[in-house]
C-alpha cells in the first residue's frame, strides 16, 4: 500500500563495529535505538536479510498494546496481578519509546496514532469475556470503558456485535510505514544494511564475525533480534514453537456502504478470535481481518495455507459486515511468531558476547520492542526496570521430543480454536 521504498546499501565488503544486531524488525530497531541513547559513539551495524518493512514486522496488524494480552495465554487475565504489573511496565516501556521518537520526528498519525482500541464480542460468551476482562482492568486500576450492543453497533457499523471494552493506552500504527520511519530515523555511527543476511557466527580476534553474502562484520557483541530465526544459528533448539497467523485486507470501498467510525481496531474477546481493523485510506476504507493460526516448524507457510485461511476470512467478513457484500478481499499474507512452551522470552546472553532478543510470544509489537530496549541495557550492562524484569524470567523450557511437539501444537491451535466459536 506505500510507495516502493528507497532502500539503505547492502553491505560490499568487511566491516568491524562495536555492536552487530542481526534483524531490523521491532526488536532490532529498538536496540538499536537504545544503544545509540546510551552510547552516541557506539558504532552498530543493523544486518537485514530482506527490505525493510517487508518482513513480519511490516506484516504486523499494528496493535502496539499497553495491557495484558497474550496469543499463548488461555484468557486474558494473565497469572495474577504480579504477571500482569510486569507485562505493564514492558509494555509501557515499548511505548515510552514510541512516543519519544513520535515527538522527536514529528510523525503523524499516519504512522502512528495513540487511539487505543477494543475489545469486542459476537455471543453472549463473548460478552462474559468482555466484562470479566473490564473487572481485571480495574482491579490493576486501569481506565476502561464498556460499551453495549448499539454503543458497539455506532462504533463498527454493524449488529453482529454484542459488545466491547475500550482500552485508551494502545497506539496504533501503520506497521510497514512505522518500521521504515524507525529505521531512517537511525542514524550514524548506526548503520543500517538491507538485503543483507546474516549466514554464520564465527569467533574472531576481538570478538565475534559475521558473515554475510559480500563480506564479514567484525563485532565485539551481536544481538540476535531475528525471533525464530535464532535457531537458524543454532540457538533456542528445540525450545521454539513457530507459529504463523494470517490476515486479509479488503480492497478499498466507498465509506457510505458501511455506518460506524471510520477508523477503529478491535481485538477479540477470544484469545484465539478474529482481530478487526478499520483502516481510512487514500479514496475509501478498507478492513483488515486477522485469524487462524498454524504450527510450521519448518519457519515458512505455502498458498495453501494462506488460501485456506483466507477462505476463513472472507466467512468471517460476510458474517460481520453483510453490508459489505461483493467487496473483496485485495491482500492476503502470514506473518511468524516464535513462542515458547513456558510463555517467557527467548532472551540473554547465549555465549560471551552474543544476546537474544526472541520469542515474543504473540504481542509482538509491544514485547519484541521491549525486548530490543532490555537487550540492548544487557549489552552495555546498564541495570534498569525493565533489565531486572527480563533477568526474573525462567529459561525456555525444552519442548517434548518430535513426533509428540507436532501433534500437540496442532492439536491445541484446532481445539482453542474451535473454542473460540463464532469469535
Amino acid at each position: 500500500m506505500l510507495p516502493p521504498r528507497i532502500e539503505r546499501p547492502s553491505l560490499d565488503g568487511d566491516l568491524a563495529v562495536d555492536i552487530a544486531i542481526i534483524g531490523a524488525g521491532f526488536a532490532g530497531l529498538a536496540a538499536a535505538r537504545r544503544l545509540s541513547q546510551l552510547d552516541p559513539r557506539l558504532g552498530v551495524a543493523v544486518l537485514e536479510a530482506g527490505v525493510i518493512g517487508e518482513g513480519t514486522a511490516g506484516r504486523n496488524s499494528g496493535f502496539i498494546i499497553d495491557v495484558p494480552h497474550e496469543v499463548s495465554s488461555d484468557d486474558y487475565g494473565g497469572d495474577g496481578l504480579g504477571h500482569a504489573a510486569r507485562d505493564l511496565a514492558i509494555h509501557r516501556r515499548a511505548i515510552e519509546l514510541v512516543t519519544e521518537m513520535v515527538d522527536e520526528f514529528d510523525w503523524g498519525h499516519d504512522i502512528v496514532d495513540p487511539c487505543g482500541k477494543y475489545n469486542i464480542a459476537l455471543s453472549a460468551e463473548g460478552d462474559r469475556h468482555v466484562s470479566a476482562y473490564a473487572a481485571q482492568l480495574k482491579n490493576l486500576g486501569e481506565s476502561c470503558q464498556l460499551l453495549d450492543a448499539k454503543e458497539t453497533a455506532a462504533l463498527t457499523g454493524s449488529a453482529a456485535f454484542t459488545s466491547a471494552l475500550f482500552t485508551p493506552g494502545t497506539l496504533m500504527i501503520q506497521p510497514a510505514a512505522f518500521i521504515r520511519a524507525f529505521a531512517d530515523a537511525l542514524k550514524d555511527p548506526v548503520r543500517i544494511f538491507e538485503r543483507t543476511p546474516a549466514l554464520s557466527i564465527e569467533g574472531g580476534e576481538n570478538g565475534w564475525l559475521v558473515k554475510t553474502p559480500r563480506g564479514f562484520v567484525s563485532a565485539r557483541k551481536i544481538i540476535m533480534a531475528n525471533n525464530g530465526h535464532a535457531q537458524s544459528f543454532g540457538f533456542f533448539q528445540g525450545r521454539l514453537l513457530h507459529v504463523f497467523t494470517y490476515a486479509s485486507m479488503t480492497e478499498e470501498f466507498d465509506p457510505s456502504r458501511l455506518g460506524g467510525h471510520r477508523k477503529w481496531a478491535a481485538t477479540p474477546a477470544s484469545p484465539m478470535g478474529t482481530t478487526m481493523r478499520r483502516v481510512q485510506w487514500q479514496r475509501g476504507d478498507r478492513m483488515l481481518i486477522r485469524s487462524r493460526y498454524t504450527y510450521n516448524p519448518s519457519m515458512t507457510v505455502g498458498e495453501r495455507d494462506v488460501s485456506s485461511a483466507g477462505a476463513l476470512h472472507d466467512r468471517k467478513f460476510s458474517y460481520r459486515f453483510p453490508s459489505l457484500a461483493g467487496v473483496k478481499m485485495e491482500y492476503r499474507w502470514a506473518g511468524a511468531m516464535a513462542l515458547t512452551w513456558n510463555s517467557v522470552p527467548a532472551f540473554g546472553e547465549l555465549e560471551p558476547g552474543i544476546f537474544a532478543a526472541c520469542g515474543c510470544n504473540g504481542l509482538g509489537a509491544s514485547n519484541a520492542t521491549a525486548s530490543g530496549i532490555a537487550a540492548a541495557e544487557s549489552v552495555l550492562g546498564v541495570n534498569t526496570p525493565l533489565t531486572q524484569i527480563y533477568a526474573s524470567y525462567a529459561k525456555p523450557t525444552a519442548l517434548p521430543p518430535q513426533p509428540l511437539t507436532t501433534i500437540g501444537a496442532k492439536v491445541s491451535l484446532t481445539v482453542k480454536e474451535w473454542r473460540a466459536g463464532v469469535e
